[in-house]
């Protein structure tokens, strides 16, 4: 039995950014809450650490956060009075080429318009009514709302981004500069760029650059899940680490139990609770792709051959677009992508507290093919060292963590899968199931990245799935 008390309101199970924004809402609400989490500190996938060394602060899983900064319940929130400061790159991202230029997406439309070198015009016509129509599509896109409260903003977006990467780039950019840029900002989706809706995540995340940013949290990711659990005991919530939960048996009385746990967590702890179908449902779910992750102390900053990357939080190397679909064709087949697209982050050029001074860290992944043992540090440091000559001979320390080993450090991290499931049409919208959120036992909710609005750090699959609660128990 865990917690201190004999009877709360709500116990959530995981104290990640969606177990804490549940929480809090909760707790908002007047409710007593109690949150159990297995690690010995909170964050789930906002965790910091010195994983090299000593005095080199490297985040464990995600790093750049559009969509934190994005998120409107984490506006909603006084994080800034519990800790949190975010950091912008003077532009959200680079994409170098080969020919030793760089395309930026900075914050301004226009100003990476011109980095497009080709007309314009088509750019910002595109991208000027999505941004102007993002606080009028946010809550239906972010799934807060169900139904569009501004149809025709809905349908000028849908219009765009329901379709391929592929065929959307070819037919909006002219040039490979742009068919390149837009490649690698859909590929965050993890699906080939041949399906449908990778264009989305390509709009979604360049919309975002352009509204929000793409920052840092100062001091590493684990800044967020301090202020959110700084906020979250202000106000009267209980949170408890270092204790996994086995079985929901194993918990105190509660009217709700809200679970930030992949499906297949929830089945190892609560199957006695489910029925036989539901069951059945859950271990259909399909996880996606995992990552293989490297961490690196460097002593000095990353020599970009196209000096504008040193402007950019994140850097994408995959170089055309249709490098870049290969790389995301290649884990759906089981394969490992001899020239994998990296997505990278250099934090230490706008946060100098994260390493000694004068040195630097590093923060880089791949997609690999779910529950990869392979190590693709050398395919991945060989990217960099493409658009980057001599950063080999820069590196102090690295630190790798296999797809396979990602699950260790979270176990909701799914054979190395950092979305929460595949993030194909499908399980976009009903995920896990047609329930959402909602379990056919009274009381039993998800409330995880394998629940919508899906994958990335901005709570509202908690707040979700706790106003969800709220409206059948409370």
């Amino acid at each position: 039995m865990v917690g201190s008390k004999g009877k709360y309101d709500a116990i959530v199970i995981g104290a990640g950014p969606n177990g804490l924004a549940a929480a809090i809402m909760i707790v908002q609400a007047g409710h007593s809450v109690l949150v159990v989490e297995g690690a010995d500190v909170v964050g789930g996938g906002t965790r910091s650490q010195e994983l090299t060394l000593p005095g080199f602060t490297h985040d464990i899983c995600s790093a750049v956060h559009p969509l934190g900064v994005g998120s409107p319940f984490f506006r909603a929130l006084p994080l800034a009075r519990h800790g949190l400061s975010w950091i912008h790159p003077s532009a959200p991202l680079a994409h170098p080429l080969d020919d030793g230029s760089a395309v930026l997406l900075e914050r301004s439309i226009e100003e990476t318009a011109a980095n497009l070198r080709e007309a314009q015009d088509p750019y910002v016509r595109l991208f000027a009514p999505l941004v102007r129509d993002w606080p009028r599509l946010e809550s239906l896109l972010l799934g807060i709302s169900l139904f569009p409260h501004h149809p025709m903003a809905a349908a000028n977006f849908g219009f765009r981004a329901m379709r391929s990467a592929i065929g959307f780039a070819h037919s909006a950019f002219q040039s490979e500069r742009g068919q390149a840029l837009f490649a690698g900002l859909a590929a965050h989706a993890i699906l080939p760029l041949e399906r449908v809706p990778t264009a989305a995540f390509g709009i979604m995340f360049s919309v975002l650059a352009h509204t929000a940013g793409w920052p840092f949290a100062q001091g590493g990711s684990q800044s967020i899940a301090n202020a959110l659990c700084s906020h979250l005991e202000s106000l009267g919530g209980e949170v408890v680490t270092g204790q996994r939960v086995h079985s929901l048996d194993d918990l105190p009385e509660a009217r709700a139990i809200l679970c930030d746990l992949t499906p297949r967590q929830l089945l190892g702890i609560g199957s006695n609770r489910l029925p036989a179908r539901y069951r059945t449902e859950l271990r259909q779910y399909r996880y996606g792709p995992g990552v293989c992750k490297v961490d690196w102390a460097l002593s000095q900053a990353i020599p970009w051959r196209a000096g504008q990357c040193a402007r950019a939080g994140t850097v994408h190397l995959g170089g055309t677009i249709a490098e870049i679909a290969e790389s995301e064709r290649a884990p759906w087949r089981g394969e490992h992508a001899a020239r994998p697209f990296v997505i990278l982050a250099q934090p230490t050029l706008f946060d100098h507290s994260r390493a000694p001074a004068g040195k630097h860290i590093a923060w880089a992944y791949c997609h690999v093919p779910n529950g990869s043992l392979t190590d693709m540090s050398e395919r991945i440091e060989m990217q960099v060292e493409r658009f980057a000559p001599g950063f080999r001979s820069s590196i102090l320390k690295r630190n790798v963590i296999v797809a396979a080993q990602m699950e260790t450090h979270n176990p909701n991290l799914v054979g190395g899968d950092v979305n929460g499931g595949a993030a194909d049409l499908r399980q976009l919208l009903l995920r896990p199931t047609w329930r959402r959120y909602r379990t056919p036992a009274r009381g039993l909710y998800l409330c995880s990245a394998s629940t919508p609005p899906g994958g990335g750090v901005h709570g509202l699959c908690g707040y979700l799935a706790a106003r969800a609660a709220l409206r059948d128990l409370f």
